[in-house]
């Protein structure tokens, strides 16, 4: 029998700490006050940023690629694979880090670069696409996506479109005869933490389009382009859950490549082994950079937290700051949280400072949980 473990599954902390950082600084944590614990570190993530390295954790391999950033701009990009299972991170190439100097282009981001990847996954043998969105710089229902794989938009003159979701609107063919017929033989997965329609007061124009700076009149020509795109793609698929996700790509990807659509956390827990890991635990330690009325509606701390609390394994969260009541923290299958915030109520320090903080709060945590056998 294996000798019962501690299991770290931390997300990342935004802005300071990647998942394996925080995996590693909560084991160094627990090392120091508990020598000699067994502890397996698996990072994960919910489909949005540090999806494709929570894969390469997990021993899947990263494969580097050229690709298009939101405004054209040449990127380096990758994707993981593992045989012929392949995860494709829409903020890899499309996110909000990869805007040149950080400056918004909600009219005209695009999505193009993702469909890069998809198709470097594909001619590499890929047949499975995990496709995990979230942190799109973009607000185009996936129509740059579609155009890396094969798509022309056109206006009603035959012309093609210009990148972005404002010019959906002048949209008045899809023509997709030029798809690569390999994708028909894809199964693509679509790993989403959000069940936002595409359109409408909770859609993906209305809801995040301020996020990527665009003020109420982009908004509604947003909305507007996105209308038209629905319209003419397949207004069905519009109102399916995760059809909103990461400025409508998620739509595209329902409507036209045929995904499905998994809650990420489930998805990506299952991909990574993480049940596998759970057996003989003997306590998991997982959270994010900010434990909040977010995390609970999808977000990966309680994702497994339910996974872990499911197997009767005690669970407690490291977060940066825990914003959620005992109460509330129990209710989502959490025993305890231990927040950077305890030791330290400068913020800007729990930021520059988040490694060693962890580690010290990681030591409380242990002295807690595993000092009796």
């Amino acid at each position: 029998m294996n000798r019962p473990h501690v299991l770290v599954a931390p997300d990342k902390f935004k802005g300071s700490l990647t998942a394996g950082e925080v995996a590693d600084a909560v084991a160094a944590g627990i090392g120091s006050a508990v020598p000699g614990v067994p502890v397996r570190a698996l990072p994960v993530a919910d489909g949005g940023e540090g999806t494709v390295t929570a894969a390469v954790a997990a021993g899947f391999r990263r494969a580097e690629v050229p690709a298009r950033g939101p405004t054209g701009q040449p990127v380096t990009a990758s994707f993981a694979v593992s045989g012929t299972t392949a995860v494709v991170e829409l903020a890899e190439a499309s996110g909000l880090h990869r805007l040149p100097g950080d400056v918004p282009a909600p009219l005209t981001a695009s999505s193009t670069g993702t469909g890069d990847l998809i198709a470097a996954a594909v001619r590499s043998g890929a047949r499975r696409i995990v496709l995990g969105v979230g942190g799109s710089a973009c607000t185009d229902g996936g129509a740059g996506l579609l155009t890396a794989l094969g798509a022309r938009l056109l206006d009603s003159s035959g012309a093609d479109l210009p990148p972005g979701g404002a010019a959906l609107r002048d949209l008045d063919r899809l023509d997709l005869s030029g798809l690569d017929p390999a994708l028909s033989e894809v199964d693509f997965e679509l790993a989403c933490d959000v069940d936002s329609p595409l359109l409408g007061p909770h859609g993906a124009a209305a809801v995040y389009g301020p996020q990527k700076g665009a003020l109420p009149a982009a908004v509604r020509a947003l909305e507007d382009g996105l209308g038209r795109w629905a319209g003419i793609v397949g207004a069905g698929h519009a109102s399916r859950p995760g059809a909103g996700a990461a400025g409508g790509v998620g739509f595209a990807a329902l409507a036209v490549l045929g995904a499905r659509s998994r809650p990420g956390i489930e998805l990506l827990t299952e991909l990574l082994g993480f049940d596998d890991a759970l057996l003989d635990a003997r306590l998991v330690v997982t959270g994010e950079g900010s434990l909040d009325e977010q995390t609970l509606r999808g977000k990966a701390p309680a994702g497994v937290a339910a996974k872990a609390r499911k197997a009767a394994v005690p669970v407690v969260a490291v977060a940066g700051r825990c914003l959620l009541s005992p109460g509330a923290l129990r209710d989502a299958g959490f025993e305890a949280a231990y927040a950077l915030t305890d030791v330290e109520p400068d913020p800007a320090r729990c930021i520059a400072a988040a490694g060693p903080l962890l580690t010290t709060v990681s030591k409380r945590l242990a002295e807690d949980w595993l000092r009796s056998p």
